[in-house]
């Protein structure tokens, strides 16, 4: 038996472990990053920034950093401070299959109504398409690392332990903040993108504050990624990405969202409102359902 389990954290507050996993986090992607940075300028003497690195080829290189990171500090934080195992963040999927597969669909209609929104209204159009199975096989692949590391460090990591000094939804609200800030330095990031990328900490964080499950973030992120730039071929929270879809936006950036991409757009604002709403409305429905059967 993993008598870890039972132990207790070596610190009592959730919060305050948040706070120190935070910050060993940030260091471990700014160390690791420098020596690799360095390198990369010297074979492209031209960047200037490291957004203009991000942006280039060595984007897979950028979200590597932050995966192996992310893994490193949820696995030291959970064992060592948490004293809990990894498993316990939420990966259980015997019973979660339907919300694993609610995520991933939530994500492609938010998406799918948007686009045909834009579309229709002449904001958007396709003007080729370019297949390339290795960039899509790539972009893949990609697209599961990022959902994977950012839930867990987010969800499974952040919010598990904020719900342990805070309701629920103070916890939801305070995780959705540092996901929002945690792409601040985003390239073409501005109000309306930071906006929407809190919001989309909240709908991330739904399903978990409820269920203490990461399947139906996970996927939804997957999802909304995996959409938004290699198939339909926006800007992905200001990164470029090969996509199978040209894209060409017109008009009010406001409602393109421009070079950041869907999430910049008003549109997303409104649709992601919504369905946080919607899934309020499914889980308290649910909980006060499941609470008057155990009553009865």
């Amino acid at each position: 038996m993993n008598t870890t389990i039972n132990k207790k954290p070596l610190i009592k507050q959730g919060w305050l472990r948040v706070l120190l996993f935070c910050v060993f986090y940030f260091i471990l992607i700014l160390f690791s990053s420098i020596p690799i940075v360095f390198v990369i300028k010297s074979m492209n003497g031209d960047i200037t920034h490291i957004n203009e690195l991000l942006n280039g080829q060595f984007l897979w290189l950028g979200f590597a950093v932050a995966a192996i990171a992310a893994l490193i500090s949820v696995f030291i934080f959970r064992k060592f401070f948490d004293r809990k195992t990894l498993a316990s963040l939420g990966f259980d999927l015997t019973g979660y299959a339907a919300d694993a597969i609610s995520g991933f669909l939530l994500a492609v209609a938010i998406l799918g109504i948007g686009t045909i929104i834009l579309y229709v209204s002449g904001h958007l159009q396709w003007v080729d398409i370019t297949f390339s199975g290795n960039d899509l096989f790539i972009a893949l692949g990609l697209m599961v690392i990022i959902a994977f590391y950012e839930e867990i460090v987010f969800r499974g990591y952040i919010l598990n332990n904020l719900m342990e000094s805070f309701n629920k939804w103070v916890a939801l609200i305070i995780s959705a903040v540092l996901f929002a800030i945690f792409h601040i330095d985003n390239p073409s990031m501005g109000i309306i993108p930071l906006i929407n990328i809190f919001l989309a900490g909240i709908l991330l964080g739904m399903n978990y504050i409820y269920t203490k499950n990461l399947w139906f973030a996970i996927l939804f992120h997957f999802g909304w990624n995996f959409f938004e730039g290699p198939l339909f071929g926006y800007k992905l929270s200001g990164f470029n990405l090969p996509s199978l879809l040209q894209t060409e936006l017109k008009g009010d950036l406001l409602l393109t969202g421009g070079d950041f991409g869907f999430e910049g757009s008003i549109f997303d604002l409104a649709l992601t409102g919504i369905a946080i709403l919607l899934l309020y409305w499914i889980y308290e429905k649910k909980e006060k359902a499941n609470l008057i059967t155990v009553v009865s």
